[in-house]
């Protein structure tokens, strides 16, 4: 019988002459050698929306937390993908779709790579955390979760990391617990202790909270669980764009992000999981791809990470995500950490020092983030008005609701820096919140 899915009857391939070819072709515009120190010039000029207007205003981009900007060579990387490689992939015996494959597969090994991942057969392509998260709720739950179990999670999760896992306790019977945090917004780890118990089945932590900037202990978290034989699953989305992540280092049993919020397309994820807990986890999708053989009678899956990727996958995002894996290197993790502290610490003085601003989120370690409230204010009055004069930053609760309800306050006003981001920009937005004062109060 002809199997529809022929990965497993095609021959191992080097890489093709296309990639080949595209590889040659954008390192005659980029060195290859890392860079210890951040040329800011050179790279906001990698990055083409930062050289529009906003409200006739030069565009000061202050909102990549919540989706980063795109440098050249990740844009010119999927435009080739789509003129020159596009084919289903895994299915074809024809040169075309074994070009796709290559650079797909390419972009998986580039994952496992920059994670320090021990096999490639750990990396699940998905859409972007959302799902990765959705994913393990939903297959780990219905394996492992019965009534009575725990899932523990912080009270400074996104709401990606709070739903998921309310949809499987309902289902299951299982219980959501929650380790709150106290007025910095850094996760009290005496209750984080006390709620980690027999009845704890999985923990799933942010890394790096998304509307207070705050690094979270996720070592400790993971060596305090593991003591007790429970797995972890960390939320890396807004990690991953600001550090190096080394998931064998960490022993993380899963981490999640979006290549969306490190420089890549929308729609493209990651789930990392060592390989013996997905190996034992059932699919979360079915369809094809994720099968090997189909009856009426009996469906027999895939092996990893095959079974848990139905369908066709976006090959260009996936191409893209190796594009800015490749960018990001090229600067340098160390680089990259060090230009952002820089530019936290000078917000952070410039900001507080404007009367009645208060900072929500001022945690000893934080990333990029600079939450605020201004008494006497609405942050959705501020955000319209940086509006005006070209400045983009994000209102609101952040997709954080209970965090928002446990300083009582509707939302915040958030900048977040990324590599591209100057500390002239940062002067625009202090200049441009006096402003908005001015004219609020």
């Amino acid at each position: 019988m002809y199997h529809m899915c022929l990965k497993n009857f095609l021959p191992l391939r080097t890489k093709s002459s296309l990639n080949i070819q595209y590889n040659a072709t954008i390192s005659m515009n980029k060195t290859k050698e890392k860079t210890s120190l951040l040329d800011i010039n050179k790279v906001r000029a990698d990055f083409p929306l930062l050289k529009r207007e906003m409200h006739d205003q030069p565009i000061v981009f202050l909102d990549s937390a919540a989706s980063s900007q795109k440098p050249a060579s990740v844009i010119e990387r999927m435009d080739y993908y789509y003129k020159n490689q596009h084919a289903n992939v895994h299915r074809g015996v024809y040169q075309l779709s074994q070009e796709a494959t290559d650079a797909f597969e390419e972009a998986r090994r580039a994952v496992q790579s920059f994670l320090n991942a021990a096999s490639d057969k750990e990396v699940i392509f998905t859409r972007g955390t959302t799902e990765s998260i959705n994913l393990v709720a939903s297959s780990f739950g219905r394996k492992y979760l019965k009534e009575g179990d725990e899932v523990l999670i912080s009270a400074m999760e996104h709401h990606s990391n709070i739903v998921p896992w309310q949809l499987i306790c309902e289902q299951t019977g299982a219980h959501l617990k929650v380790v709150p945090v106290n007025d910095r917004g850094e996760l009290i780890m005496e209750d984080f202790d006390h709620l980690l118990s027999e009845r704890t089945k999985i923990v799933a932590m942010v890394h790096i909270s998304n509307a207070l900037g705050t690094i979270n202990p996720i070592k400790t978290i993971i060596d305090k669980a593991h003591a007790k034989n429970i797995p972890v699953l960390i939320d890396g989305a807004q990690a991953v764009p600001h550090q190096k992540i080394d998931v064998q280092a960490l022993d993380v049993d899963f981490y999640v992000f979006s290549a969306h919020k490190m420089l890549g397309p929308t729609g493209m994820g990651v789930l990392y999981g060592k390989e013996s807990w997905l190996d034992a986890m059932p699919p979360y999708h079915g369809g094809g791809e994720m099968i090997k053989t189909v009856t009426f009678e009996k469906t027999t899956f895939n092996e990893l990470p095959f079974k848990f990727e139905a369908g066709t996958p976006d090959m260009a995002a996936a191409v893209g995500l190796h594009a800015a894996i490749e960018y990001m290197e090229q600067i340098g993790h160390d680089a990259i950490q060090a230009h952002e502290a820089d530019l936290l610490a000078y917000g952070t003085e410039k900001l507080q020092a404007i009367d009645g601003l208060r900072i929500i989120g001022t945690a000893d370690k934080k990333a990029s983030v600079i939450s605020f409230v201004v008494e006497g204010t609405h942050p959705y009055d501020i955000g319209a008005i940086l509006d005006q004069q070209g400045i983009a930053v994000r209102t609101g609760h952040h997709c954080t609701q209970p965090l928002m309800d446990r300083y009582g306050i509707p939302g915040t006003v958030r900048a977040s820096f990324a590599l591209y981001n100057t500390k002239e920009e940062i002067d625009k937005l202090v200049a441009g919140v006096q402003r908005a004062l001015k004219m609020l109060l």
